[in-house]
């Protein structure tokens, strides 16, 4: 489907086919992240993964996070930041209990605290730190939303001015450098051996990593400030409202469906065995909870419309001409209930994928929760991370 969405051409792709030939086939062409004036003025310029237009810097900046920040050794090292705060959730469920309680605000709160050890370290796990942030995200996510009509009719930018538009973005902008600012200076002042005011001593977070990155000049890639505040950024908007909006929509159709809840629970009772906890070691052996999270991000993909691209230069897709500069989205929603590749495809049925070999890391183009190709790199990357914390 093709729009003009002011002086900007855009095509709505919605089926596997089309997103095949974009993502895989003319991947590069489509590569690009299209300009916006939010992310621009918050993430320094868009010099982070999600926004940052196609190239060298893009490339430069991807490879240390998927090298050096996450790979799968790092990733498993804060396993036990996942185990722990997984553990006082359930604990402060438990307490709860029998009065009513906000499972989404403690699903929210889990995936921020979780977040914010591995990505800032202690200091910054208290919650009142993570309450600001909460709200500087969900200004952001609003933002990023707001119709912009400079955006798309660049004659219209004075309108930004008038209806508090700028004001909130520069605002905005100007909270999350004082906040990476003050995540950095304490990093930069810590001493070696410092410990946490249990006595434990501090492990590195991502944070350490970057600045040991910059100071010790790991990379032959020139890493500022800016560029380690907007990596930081993109860690936290890349788990905002995605791993708890996705256990949300899981725990929703378990609640929804009581066979689907008995066969998990028994799955549970049975890998459990006398403990009082599951570990990540216990995933594996538990299959059937992989094929509900499966099936829930099939329903309910964490970005429907995934990140837009933009189309690098004049091309041709399934018989149609593609001009230069259109910016392309995605509809992984619809894709993954077309009828033509899903029996039932309303249905909540997680058994459908018990003896499938369809996956969630972009090689199927009916199924696509986090994208797919190069670009989608900036969900896909941090896809250990997130499925960790939200089995």
């Amino acid at each position: 489907m093709m729009l003009h969405l002011g002086n900007v051409p855009a095509v709505i792709v919605s089926s596997a086919d089309a997103a095949r030939e974009i993502m895989k086939n003319q991947d590069v062409i489509f590569s690009n992240r299209p300009k916006s004036r939010v992310p621009d003025e918050v993430v320094y310029g868009s010099k982070d993964i999600a926004f940052a237009a196609y190239g060298e810097h893009w490339r430069q900046v991807r490879s240390i996070c998927v090298l050096q920040l996450l790979n799968n050794k790092r990733v498993q090292s804060f396993g036990f930041i996942r185990e722990e705060e997984t553990s006082l959730m359930i604990n402060q469920i438990r307490r709860s209990s029998p009065s009513l309680i906000n499972l989404s605000d403690i699903l929210v709160s889990l995936a921020n605290s979780i977040v914010c050890r591995v990505a800032l370290g202690w200091k910054y796990s208290d919650g009142e730190v993570i309450r600001k942030l909460e709200l500087m995200y969900k200004e952001f996510m609003e933002l990023s939303g707001t119709f912009n009509p400079g955006d798309y009719i660049p004659g219209l930018k004075w309108i930004n001015r008038f209806n508090n538009f700028d004001a909130r973005v520069e605002k905005l902008a100007k909270l999350f450098n004082e906040f990476w600012e003050g995540v950095i200076e304490e990093h930069r002042n810590r001493k070696k051996g410092e410990t946490n005011p249990n006595g434990s001593s501090i492990e590195a977070d991502l944070v350490d990593i970057l600045l040991e990155i910059q100071r010790e000049n790991k990379s032959s890639f020139d890493i500022g400030t800016d560029i380690i505040k907007s990596v930081i950024f993109d860690m936290f908007a890349a788990r905002t409202d995605t791993t708890s909006t996705a256990l949300e929509w899981t725990l929703t159709e378990i609640l929804r469906h009581p066979k689907t809840m008995k066969k998990l629970q028994n799955e549970v009772r049975q890998v459990a065995g006398n403990k009082l906890e599951i570990t990540e070691d216990d995933l594996e052996k538990m299959p059937y909870l992989k094929v509900v999270i499966k099936e829930s991000l099939r329903l309910h993909p964490p970005a429907p419309l995934l990140l837009p691209r933009e189309a690098m230069q004049d091309t041709k897709v399934m018989g149609y001409d593609i001009g230069v500069g259109t910016r392309v989205i995605i509809n992984a929603w619809a894709i993954a209930r077309d009828p033509m590749f899903w029996e039932n495809p309303e249905d909540f049925s997680p058994e459908r994928f018990l003896n499938s070999g369809i996956d969630y890391k972009g090689l199927n183009f009916e199924y696509i929760p986090f994208g797919s190709g190069r670009r989608e790199a900036a969900l896909v990357f941090y896809l250990p991370w997130l499925l960790m914390s939200l089995l």
